[in-house]
């Protein structure tokens, strides 16, 4: 429930009682909201429904972090390859101002941050401290062969599928 009231020198008048506002000495107006008790008690419902959604996202999170672990360190590395190339399309897309899903860049930025780190995660199980991992990052970067992400072939693949339609 919200008061509102308007403040004159001479007295304050109250909207719920009068409205009168032909006075011309007008100073400011005071609002003051008072909270009833039934409204803390809807928050607290929203508290639980938000932490039972939450409870989904963390489930969802898990399974994916699962079927990372299941994948061999090549494997990684050959689909953090392929997500950084299609992120590097999303940034195109973007700079040419195409259509696009702007969700697909976090998407992608948090699976490859899941990837690196479970690749880290079985570097530190090896005994590799910090110092020769990024060497071996280093190395690893120097040694991946351009190639385009699996987005760009397939649209390739469509466009030559057509233009053997039309020749046909």
């Amino acid at each position: 429930m919200m008061s509102l009231s308007i403040t004159t020198p001479s007295s304050s008048v109250n909207f719920a009682s009068k409205l009168n506002l032909s006075k011309s000495s007008f100073q400011g107006v005071r609002i003051a909201q008072v909270c009833p008790v039934h409204a803390r008690t809807a928050h607290s419902i929203t508290t639980t429904r938000s932490s039972s959604s939450m409870v989904v996202k963390m489930a969802k999170r898990d399974e994916e972090l699962k079927e990372i672990r299941t994948k061999t360190t090549e494997e990684l590395q050959e689909e953090i390859v392929d997500l950084k190339g299609e992120l590097f399309m999303l940034r195109l897309q973007r700079s040419a101002r195409n259509e696009f899903k702007s969700s697909e860049f976090l998407r992608m930025r948090k699976r490859i941050a899941r990837m690196l780190t479970v690749k880290r995660e079985r570097e530190m199980e090896e005994g590799i401290n910090k110092r020769i991992s990024r060497k071996l990052d280093r190395k690893w970067k120097k040694s991946i062969v351009p190639r385009p992400p699996p987005s760009l072939k397939k649209l390739r693949e469509e466009e030559a599928a057509e233009e053997a339609k039309e020749s046909a």
